[in-house]
């Protein structure tokens, strides 16, 4: 019995370990498990055959604990990384001796995705939009925090840059003492009152720090001895709005909802998918539930007066933010609901054998179909092939 290689599979929180432990080297895979969306690449482009599909929207949706999206076979994996560069939600990790690595990039032996991820930064106004609805928490929010979000945030008028300037008409000014009262950024200081000259003097300091140029001093002055002007140098928030590439699926959600059309996202998959509500089980929503780009969703029920020789739908889907991913296509349990065509990718192709012949499954049509064959693994119906546009 041969003492190397030795092969083992364990889970470590949310992650599966697979390795492979050689006599002057140990290699890991690690699949995210959470992160993993069940959409099948890594199967297609696995060159040894070593990835096999799980019950994708069982576990998706926490029905089951037995299993994964995926199941690796950590004795057939040959850990040369395909996997994990085709993986477009960075579920996937390949490490030797510990180190995170890809030795077939090294080698320039296969293709990376040719990622579009811009954000326009003259454009963009630092607002909250694109970092609440990515689907993928892969915006980038380098701002700072101010009161209105968060108690222990700057102060608001912190946050555009200003020029204010603060003057006393002292011929007018009486030093009253209303607006010191009023606004914490105005001191006023009198001098001590003698009965010899009973004359109130003195002066009024103001810090610019402080100041928001809200002119309620000017307002309250009972002398209209105060001046306020206040110049905005930049209506701009501080900080900067960046996109994770590692992370985007590049759905476009941020692009489709930015205001100021800041953002420039090219989608890495394309093609065609239909969605068959009338082959759909209602009540199911195992789609909705695992779509990791937000695309599919339950329609809102259509006045009866608007239905009128109709079949309510009880499924949709909103193609601007579908990558064809085929998540859906893999836990959906109704034959031919979801079928997917992808006719293109973008990849900084490499014209390879192994390339080749993952590009071929990659633009196979496909269809709904999930049946568990084994515990654990499943199988979906493909339509045949086509040739890639």
């Amino acid at each position: 019995m041969a003492l190397f290689p030795k092969y083992s599979k364990t889970r470590e929180g949310q992650n599966v370990v697979m390795e492979q432990r050689l006599l002057k080297a140990v290699n890991n895979l690690i699949l995210n498990a959470e992160t993993c969306t069940g959409c099948g690449i890594c199967v297609d482009t696995c060159p040894e055959e070593a990835i096999v599909l799980g019950p994708v929207g069982a576990t998706r949706r926490g029905a089951i604990d037995y299993a994964e999206p995926v199941d690796i076979d950590p004795e057939k994996c040959s850990y040369c990384g395909v996997c994990v560069i085709m993986c477009p939600f960075n579920a996937m990790t390949l490490k030797i001796d510990g180190e995170e690595r890809l030795p077939i990039l090294e080698k320039e032996g296969f293709p990376t995705y040719d990622m579009v991820t811009t954000i326009d930064d003259e454009k963009c106004t630092r607002c909250t939009i694109c970092d609440e609805v990515c689907p993928r928490d892969a915006i980038i929010r380098d701002v700072p925090a101010f009161e209105g979000g968060d108690e222990a945030g700057k102060p608001r008028q912190s946050a555009l840059e200003t020029k204010t300037t603060f003057t006393v008409d002292t011929e007018k000014c009486d030093y009253c003492g209303i607006c010191g009262e009023l606004c914490p950024s105005i001191t006023v200081i009198r001098k001590a009152a003698t009965p010899e000259t009973v004359k109130i003097e003195g002066d009024v300091e103001w810090e610019e720090s402080t100041c928001d140029g809200c002119e309620i001093c000017v307002e309250a002055c009972p002398t209209e001895a105060i001046t306020v002007e206040r110049e905005i140098i930049s209506k701009k928030l501080p900080g900067k709005v960046d996109i994770h590439e590692d992370d985007c699926c590049t759905c476009t959600w941020c692009v489709q909802t930015c205001p100021e059309e800041a953002i420039t996202v090219e989608k890495i998959f394309e093609g065609e998918i239909e969605i068959y509500p009338e082959k759909c089980p209602g009540g199911c929503s195992t789609c909705v539930e695992v779509c990791p780009c937000n695309a599919l969703y339950l329609p809102s029920p259509l006045p009866a007066k608007e239905m009128k020789g109709m079949i309510e739908p009880n499924i949709a889907i909103n193609k601007d933010f579908c990558i064809f991913c085929g998540a859906c296509v893999n836990a959906c349990p109704s034959e031919d609901a979801i079928i997917l065509r992808r006719t293109a990718f973008r990849m900084e192709e490499k014209d390879t054998d192994l390339f080749r012949d993952i590009k071929k499954k990659l633009l196979t049509t496909r269809t709904s179909k999930v049946k568990e064959t084994t515990p654990g693994k499943v199988e979906v119906k493909v339509l045949g092939e086509v040739e890639a546009a």
